[in-house]
């Protein structure tokens, strides 16, 4: 079974950024509904029919500052 993997983050700007792991692909959009669509768009441009992955995994991060 063929799997991708993409890291994601929180825009500065608002919605999010994703990028695959071990491949070139990026990818962004406004929630995270519209970001699986853009990924899955951009997996499918990336790849051949024959070499399309069976499962995406998306690991969303969140990052926090504060004082002490």
């Amino acid at each position: 079974m063929k799997e991708i993997v993409f890291i994601v983050e929180e825009s500065q700007d608002g919605g999010y950024f994703a990028r695959a792991v071990n491949h070139s692909i990026f990818s962004q959009g406004d929630t995270i509904p519209e970001l699986k669509l853009m990924i899955s768009d951009a997996v499918r441009c990336h790849f051949d029919v024959s070499d399309l992955p069976n499962l995406i995994h998306m690991h969303v991060t969140h990052e926090e500052t504060f004082a002490l």
